[in-house]
């Protein structure tokens, strides 16, 4: 099922309801541009978008409506790349795993709770508490392998 960007931001006014936190217009507007990107983004190219309507949008505009959508679930970091993508499953917290191409950019998020349990089983036999779990893998998509054989 692909969802409109109204249809994403409709979603995320509701679970902002539910949670009582403001969703404000500037907040708003960052989830819309995100909502519309194909593959990541970068804070900057967004503050960029952002200005098309906001033009007094500075870098902490931005960097707060990015917390925001963070903490709440809307996003997710990529930590190797420093840009950010909307979730497709947002609003709740999940197993993420990442895989990045380096050629086009596309960004695939996968959910496998069995890669989740193995990293975190791990973690525990070393005595490491995690808090925070994102995997990242770099390397090519199936359409960027399918250009180098052609």
């Amino acid at each position: 099922m692909h969802n409109t960007s109204t249809e994403l931001l409709k979603r995320a006014e509701l679970i902002c309801q539910k949670r009582s936190v403001r969703f404000t217009p500037i907040r708003q507007k960052v989830f819309s541009i995100m909502a519309e990107q194909l593959g990541s983004i970068s804070a900057y190219d967004l503050l960029d978008k952002l200005r098309e309507t906001e033009k007094s949008a500075k870098p902490p505009t931005i960097y707060r409506a990015l917390d925001f959508l963070l903490e709440h679930g809307f996003i997710h970091k990529i930590e190797s790349i420093n840009a950010y993508i909307l979730c497709p499953h947002f609003g709740t917290h999940h197993p993420m795993q990442l895989l990045i191409c380096d050629q086009c950019g596309v960004v695939i998020e996968l959910h496998d709770e069995k890669i989740d349990d193995a990293f975190s089983e791990q973690a525990t036999s070393h005595g490491f508490s995690i808090t925070n779990t994102t995997l990242e893998a770099h390397g090519n998509c199936s359409d960027c392998q399918s250009n180098e054989i052609a």
